[in-house]
This record gives C-alpha cells, sequence and structure tokens, in this order.
C-alpha cells in the first residue's frame, strides 16, 4: 500500500460489519506512523473496537489521544466520534458570541438532535474530518467509517447540509431572523402550521427558535460543508476498501464498490482480511494422492498431515473464488490479502502484525 499512501493526506476505510475494518483502519495507522507520519486514526462507529485494537483497556474520547509507540520515527493519535460533544464544539466555534452559543446549546430541539435525529453523526463526522485535515498535528487522517450502508450517509452528509442550508424552507424558518418577526409569527406560515400538526407546537416554537438562535452561523456551517465534500473528492483522499472471503460480504463490497464510482470516488485498495493463507504451490489433487500413498504404506502420520493440507489448500482456493467477482470489478487497484491470525487483535503487537502485511512496515 505504499503507492496507496504516498501524497494521500487522508484515507477512508470502509467496508461491511464484522469484517474488520476498524482493525484494518488501526493498522493503517500504525504502519504509516512507524513510516514517519504523523498520524491521526477516528471511528465514526460509537463501539469500543479501536480502543480495543489498540489495547487501550481505558477506550478512547471525542479528542485525539496519542498512542506510545516505541521507535516509531511517527506519531500514532486515535479519537473515537463523540456526536453531541462535537456539536457543541462546532457550536461554540461558530457562534458570533457565548450568549448566542449558550442560547442554541441549551435549546431543546438542539439537544434532541445532536443526541438522536437521524444524520446528525454523519454532518458532525464531517466536521470532524474538517477538524483534523485542519489540525497542524496530523499530516494523515484515517477515517474508519460504518458499516458501507451507513459509510454512504457519511460521504453524502457534507452535500446533504449545504443542500439544506439553500433549501427554500430552511430560508423560510429563518425569514423572522433577518425580517425582524417575532418567533411566534412562523406559525402563520401555512407549511410551518402544517408541521406544527405534525410534530406539536412545541417541538415547533423550539424548533423555530433553535434556527433563528442559528442565524449568522449557517454561511459557516455550509462553507465547511464544502470544503468537506471537495476534501472528500481530492486526489490526496484515498478510500480503502476491506472485506474478507465470505459471499455476504464480498457482494457487499462489490455492490459499495460500484456506489463510490458512481459517486466519483473510486476504491484505491482492496484488502481482503482473515485469509486463509495457501501453502506452496501444491495442487490439492497433488496432496490427496500423496496421503493415499502414505495411507498405503501405513504411514498414518504422515497421511494425516497430507489430507490436512488438502483441505487447507481447497478452502484456500475456495475463499479465491468467492472473492473473484470482486476483484474482477476492481482488478485495476491494489489488492492486499491478510492471513487469519490464530488470535483477535487486542494490543499493538498483535496489530504490527496486520501492519506488516499491509507492505508499510
Amino acid at each position: 500500500m505504499n503507492g496507496v499512501l504516498d501524497g494521500a493526506d487522508v484515507v477512508v476505510c470502509c467496508g461491511s460489519g464484522g469484517v474488520g475494518k476498524t482493525t484494518v483502519a488501526a493498522a493503517i495507522g500504525l504502519a504509516a506512523a512507524r513510516a514517519g507520519r504523523r498520524v491521526v486514526v477516528v471511528t465514526i462507529d460509537p463501539a469500543r473496537r479501536l480502543a480495543d485494537a489498540l489495547g487501550l483497556a481505558g477506550g478512547l474520547t471525542g479528542e485525539p489521544q496519542q498512542i506510545a509507540l516505541a521507535g516509531a520515527d511517527g506519531e500514532l493519535w486515535a479519537m473515537m466520534l463523540d456526536t453531541p460533544a462535537m456539536f457543541e464544539r462546532v457550536v461554540r466555534r461558530n457562534a458570533t458570541s457565548e450568549e448566542q452559543a449558550t442560547r442554541i446549546v441549551q435549546n431543546r430541539f438542539y439537544r434532541n438532535m445532536s443526541d438522536a435525529l437521524s444524520g446528525t453523526q454523519e454532518f458532525m463526522a464531517s466536521e470532524a474530518l474538517y477538524e483534523l485535515h485542519a489540525d497542524r498535528r496530523f499530516d494523515l487522517v484515517v477515517v474508519d467509517t460504518p458499516p458501507s450502508r451507513n459509510a454512504l450517509d457519511f460521504l453524502e452528509a457534507p452535500g446533504v447540509l449545504a443542500r439544506f442550508l439553500d433549501h427554500p424552507v430552511f430560508r423560510l424558518v429563518m425569514l423572522p431572523t433577518r425580517t425582524g418577526f417575532r418567533v411566534l409569527s412562523l406559525a402563520s406560515q401555512p407549511i410551518l402550521r402544517a408541521i406544527g400538526r405534525v410534530v406539536g407546537t412545541d417541538t415547533l416554537a423550539d424548533a423555530a427558535a433553535f434556527f433563528q438562535a442559528f442565524a449568522g452561523m449557517e454561511s459557516g456551517f455550509q462553507r465547511r460543508a464544502e470544503v468537506v465534500a471537495a476534501l472528500l473528492k481530492a486526489d490526496a483522499t484515498r478510500f480503502v476498501l476491506i472485506t474478507s472471503a465470505r459471499h455476504e460480504t464480498v457482494e457487499e463490497a462489490t455492490w459499495f464498490a460500484e456506489q463510490l464510482t458512481d459517486l466519483g470516488y473510486g476504491v484505491a485498495a482492496v484488502v481482503t482480511n482473515r485469509v486463509h493463507p495457501r501453502f506452496g504451490d501444491i495442487t490439492v489433487a497433488e496432496a490427496r494422492r500423496r496421503a493415499t500413498r502414505a495411507d498405503k504404506a501405513a504411514r498414518a502420520d504422515e497421511a494425516a498431515l497430507w489430507n490436512n493440507l488438502a483441505e487447507l489448500q481447497a478452502l484456500a482456493a475456495a475463499e479465491r473464488d468467492v472473492l473473484a467477482p470482486l476483484l474482477a470489478r476492481t482488478a485495476d487497484r491494489t489488492s492486499i490479502e491478510i492471513p487469519l491470525l490464530p488470535t483477535d487483535v487486542h494490543d499493538l503487537e498483535a496489530l504490527a502484525h496486520i501492519a506488516a502485511h499491509l507492505e508499510l512496515a
């Protein structure tokens, strides 16, 4: 993956759930740090998998945490997206005054939105990427995305936000602020009366108060959304697709590769995790013939070894057959196999074994 990361500022790791995507993202970060890069790995998934892969018993927070690396030329940092904390940080950073920031973060609509509203996590992940990419401490950001279908929401979030802020309905909601009307005057708008009947007048009033408190900040949000959208499609951003050699995950990865291409991103590399290795060039048929000969000669232990080799070679061949459609779809991209390890990855030493197979360390 040396060629994949040459000149890269951002690496986006994508894949379906359960394929070891977070572990591979951490391994990319570790290998790049050992190669001299100043790397931060950020996971959008709130689970503890990144902390586990890095051997951090205390877990991660919403702030970058440096990982101690002995003998490394670079640095490795890691963080987990904290959606409510990131939202509040963005609000306070872009508010025109402390009073405006306080009015927003104390608003009930804002608190519900920052905790549970669909899409907020993806919007804040975009903000985190914007923030980390601009942070002079780092020269490479590795993003561990949610499972592939949710990852598309992350990729589309900047554009969705930019379009929302430019939408006539948003401008209508903001109209009282721009014209000096009171919040209650929103109820006179037919479309907002209809919304109020569905969500309740209290919720509508909270929403109206939130958007009025938001006045003056929308241009900053829109500008950053446009910057992140451009960053995701920049030449220095590379997409690494992670899969395993199972039918369902390969089908998902093939579909996701097509989605990335259709959206104008493409795939820089395909990493297949937990693959059974091949043991030399001997074929399954030849291993079975030798097992038969050893059995006829009453060499039971030798026959068992040859039969075991035949089973392993057959399993490895079957996995390559499963992977064939995906590799054909991405034939012009870097393809890397990571062998199945005897144990899970729970510390830097085990993570280094994964990193070594990425040909970065």
